[in-house]
């Protein structure tokens, strides 16, 4: 599946966008498997509570499951104006 990161979450991983092979059943399960890679996902990912996910372009959450996903995007919260 294609993960992208947007905003400081691409700042602290270095990319905007990678294809990743995963068996992770929800977003938190794939989050674990990156974080295990390299000290610059677990920088990214160590305060979930400042990140949100959207799953196909879809607002979700981290408990949700993968099945089906093609694109999962992880970015900070964004305030209108």
């Amino acid at each position: 599946m294609d993960v992208l990161y947007f905003a400081w979450v691409r700042e602290r991983i270095g990319i905007p966008k990678e294809n990743v092979e995963t068996d992770a059943a929800t977003v938190a399960d794939l989050v674990s498997e990156l974080v295990a890679r390299e000290e610059r996902y677990a920088a990214a990912f160590a305060d979930l509570s400042a990140l949100r996910v959207a799953l196909d372009q879809e607002l979700s959450a981290f408990d949700a499951p993968l099945t089906g996903v093609r694109e999962v995007a992880f970015f900070p919260p964004m305030t209108g104006g």
